[in-house]
């Protein structure tokens, strides 16, 4: 017999939490279904060393609680993983959170039930439970992926997924390690990890811009600037583009001499986060003449800062201009490419054909190696939802509605899955937004929907067929002017270690915060115009 509730909701990380927080207030009964045994989400998993925010710690946390605000303190303006699970860990104690989260129940399917009017869903142990509603608070970037090379089970070294990092210390001193991937995450990691490792090699498929971190502890004085502040901070937030503290520039880069664009580049370049890429002209993310311009700018800074001109060359992208893929934020990763115990293979140059019982082996060398570090990212936005079998009206999958691309309404629901919602999924301002200011407009307005179908006495909601075609068509079409939409990346649902996603359709939304607010407020104003209420 399975448990029943109002409401599922799967993932007890920023959304889930804030979700369940919200529903309570509807007075629902909810349940969590969480695969950790802890809450955070992503800052659950992603335990790698260099783990930490690249947006600013005080725009990053939850606005929606004075009590929380005033009582949380953040150290660095940037803060490391293990804070930001405190943090987590915080909010779950002060709201009492975790008596309606079940820890350890990996959820494999959702099956809807037309009869009963309700979702059933199965956890990978067996375990069953349905509600009415089924809300999915999975994260975009929490399906690891690892390398399409043969032989990976063979090593007889230590290896580790930065996307699963193990709970326990792990020691690089006196190893010979080698990490494969420069994304992100590993660019966080290479840059620690090569502070005490005995020798580092580093596999590079593709490089990408690098911009640095600036990150510095928050002082006494800061502190109560910044507590102070909360309001304006999250009022700026609402209005820059992704929801940032940093807004684009009102002056177009081409508009401008030559000495104002390095003048601008060269401060934003000196400055903490994300403000060379989001703080930037307004035409340089949209007008490939202008990009070139910030292009060449970052070109100038790797060159400076890589002493061996060859290292330098294969450091520096050839394929897509600055910020038209997500931007890691670094605090040396260039220097260590300077230390003479790294070094940095390019695996287009002499490809990866197998991983050995030993090593690594290129079309060129074997490299013999204590540890292996896969930082090859995760099946971004799309692929947690292909990892659950999830079956709408007449038992349709998900994964063949999406097989072309997903299509859905405001990336919060998808013709044919009634009361199913998808917290920061695809076409959904979140997947492109400093995270939890898009999840906290997310939740409100389910949360907001669910109150709305409450009162009226409804207990289904779809949207109409016309109303998933019109959003799916405004979303490529806004993100058609981005110059990101140009390049293989996952935004573009491009991962060249899954099977299937090698061709391009666009999964973010790249409207704006602001944009994709108004719209959600305007069809909520409508009496929820598009969808079909039962």
């Amino acid at each position: 017999m399975s448990a029943s509730y109002d409401v599922i909701v799967i993932g007890a990380g920023i959304s889930g939490m804030y979700q369940l927080h919200r529903l309570r207030g509807l007075g629902m009964r909810v349940r969590v279904f969480e695969a950790g045994d802890g809450v955070g989400g992503t800052w659950y998993w992603n335990r790698y060393p260099g783990a930490r925010f690249d947006s600013e710690s005080w725009t990053y946390g939850y606005s929606f609680s004075e009590e929380i605000l005033r009582e949380w303190e953040w150290s660095e303006h940037f803060a490391a993983q293990p804070e930001t699970l405190r943090y987590c860990n915080f909010v779950a104690d002060k709201l009492d959170l975790r008596r309606d989260i079940e820890f350890g129940c990996r959820i494999t399917a959702a099956v809807y039930d037309e009869a009963a009017g309700q979702w059933e869903i199965m956890s990978e142990d067996g375990r069953r439970a349905c509600a009415r509603f089924l809300i999915t608070a999975i994260g975009p970037l929490s399906a690891p992926t690892m390398p399409a090379i043969p032989g990976v089970e063979s090593f007889r070294g230590e290896a580790y997924h930065t996307g699963r990092w193990p709970h326990e210390p792990v020691s690089f001193a006196g190893k010979r390690v080698a990490v494969i991937g420069t994304g992100a995450t590993a660019v966080q990691a290479i840059t620690e990890i090569a502070k005490t490792v005995g020798h580092l090699t580093v596999f590079q498929r593709t490089p990408n811009w690098c911009a640095p971190l600036h990150n510095s502890t928050i002082d006494a004085h800061s502190q109560a600037r910044i507590r102070a502040s909360y309001p304006e901070i999250f009022a700026r937030c609402r209005e820059s583009f992704g929801c940032f503290i940093h807004d684009s520039d009102p002056r177009k880069a081409l508009e401008v001499s030559a000495e104002e664009r390095e003048a601008l580049f060269e401060k934003l370049y000196r400055e903490p986060g994300f403000g060379i890429w989001m703080g930037n002209f307004r035409d340089v993310l949209i007008d490939a003449e202008a990009n070139a311009t910030i292009t060449e700018f970052m070109r100038r800074k790797i060159r400076e800062r890589v002493k061996d001109p060859a290292v330098a060359e294969k450091l520096i992208p050839t394929n897509h201009g600055f910020g038209t893929r997500r931007v890691p934020l670094e605090s040396g990763y260039y220097e260590v490419y300077n230390q003479p115990n790294v070094r940095l293979v390019d695996i287009r140059a002499t490809p990866l054909e197998r991983i050995t019982p030993a090593g690594v082996k290129t079309t060129d060398a074997e490299y013999d190696v204590d540890m292996l570090i896969y930082a090859t990212g995760f099946d971004a936005i799309t692929g947690a939802f292909d990892r659950i079998d999830i079956r709408g009206r007449g038992g349709r999958r998900l994964r063949e509605k999406w097989a072309d691309g997903p299509r859905t309404y405001l990336g919060l629901q998808i013709e044919g899955f009634p009361n199913l919602f998808t917290l920061v999924g695809p076409h959904n301002a979140a997947t492109f937004c400093n995270i939890p200011r898009c999840i906290e407009q997310n939740v409100d307005w389910v949360t907001a929907l669910l109150a709305h179908m409450g009162d009226r006495g409804h207990t289904r909601v779809e949207p109409t067929p016309e109303a998933e075609r019109d959003w799916t068509q405004h979303v490529h079409d806004t993100g058609r002017r981005m110059l990101f939409t140009q390049v293989d990346s996952w935004m573009m649902g491009i991962n060249s270690n899954v099977a299937g996603k090698d061709r391009r359709t666009f999964i973010v939304y790249a409207g704006g915060a602001p944009k994709y607010r108004e719209k959600c407020d305007e069809v909520a104003r409508g009496g929820y115009a598009g969808f079909a209420f039962r």
